[in-house]
């Protein structure tokens, strides 16, 4: 997890996770001092030790983004290592595998008019609970692009002034799914819901695991600021979504078939790059169900 280090001058703080303890049964290999870690001596198709999945709750609680590589996993495994977490969420409006409501797929190629995820977000943040965590599983992907970016939102907060973070105390935001998701899934067939989601979060959340505070607002879904003039409103959200897509916040990740991802919707935003066109990059995501942001 990151904390407050060295600022240089002209530049916003240089963040670094606390040091980690051991692990007895995984590997745990950080990616950036800001976030995400690769983990290896695991494999998820067969049954996890409750030994094992301890380490794995404390790395995914301390680097914000797991990923584990050349894993070999039916639906019934992917459903079954989310479940582990928590009772799973019904995407509101994405296409699943059939016979798996849970398995939402996450697919583009050469027909494609776009790709999932494009944008920095949270997972379906217009939901009253937002997701606690999504795992992407990526069985195809291109040899070359289809990287996915994540931000640490603990850092993101961190390195606001003093006086912004008083600003932004007591203020909530409006998460809107209507003007994401209307339309969104056309061409692959899929009818629009009478109604999306629309929830009102605080811009500012606390971990419910963690205590640390993380900005809770991303480009995606955050129409605007409640009880804020509309054009005040438009202003700070501008100046906090480029905020948290600073670089020092992220790490980049480059997937091969095989690979699960793991991330903690609470506390970190991502961006998928569709790159690749014509290529073909094909997965599925199980999502796990979160709480009433505090």
């Amino acid at each position: 997890m990151a904390k407050p280090g060295l600022q240089r001058p002209g530049h916003v703080e240089i963040f670094s996770r606390a040091p980690q303890q051991s692990y007895g049964h995984i590997r745990v290999d950080q990616l950036t001092p800001a976030i995400g870690a690769e983990i290896s001596g695991v494999d998820l198709d067969a049954d996890i030790a409750p030994e094992v999945f301890a380490e794995i709750e404390r790395a995914f609680a301390e680097n914000l983004v797991i990923f584990f590589r050349d894993q070999h996993l039916s639906a019934e495994r992917h459903i079954a290592f989310g479940r582990m977490f928590g009772d799973l969420h019904i995407h509101p409006a994405a296409p699943s595998e059939p016979g798996h409501p849970e398995l939402m797929i996450i697919a583009a190629d050469e027909n494609s008019v776009r790709a999932n995820g494009e944008g920095w977000h949270s997972d379906v943040s217009c939901d009253a609970e937002p997701p606690l965590g999504s795992m992407l599983y990526i069985r195809e992907c291109p040899p070359v692009g289809g990287d996915t970016v994540f931000a640490n939102m603990y850092a993101a907060y961190d390195a606001l002034s003093d006086r912004m973070k008083v600003y932004l105390a007591d203020l909530r935001a409006v998460h809107d799914g209507e003007h994401v998701y209307r339309g969104l899934y056309a061409d692959l067939g899929v009818a629009d819901r009478p109604k999306y989601p629309r929830s009102i979060h605080p811009v500012v959340r606390t971990h419910p695991v963690t205590g640390r505070k993380a900005l809770f607002v991303n480009s995606g879904f955050t129409t605007g600021l409640a009880g804020v003039a509309p054009h005040e409103s438009a202003a700070v959200l501008r100046h906090l979504f480029e905020h948290l897509a600073h670089p020092m916040f992220q790490c980049r990740f480059r997937w091969t078939p095989g690979t699960l991802a793991f991330w903690d919707n609470r506390c970190a935003q991502h961006h998928a790059i569709w790159d690749y066109w014509p290529a073909r990059r094909y997965g599925n995501r199980v999502t796990i169900r979160g709480d009433v942001p505090a």
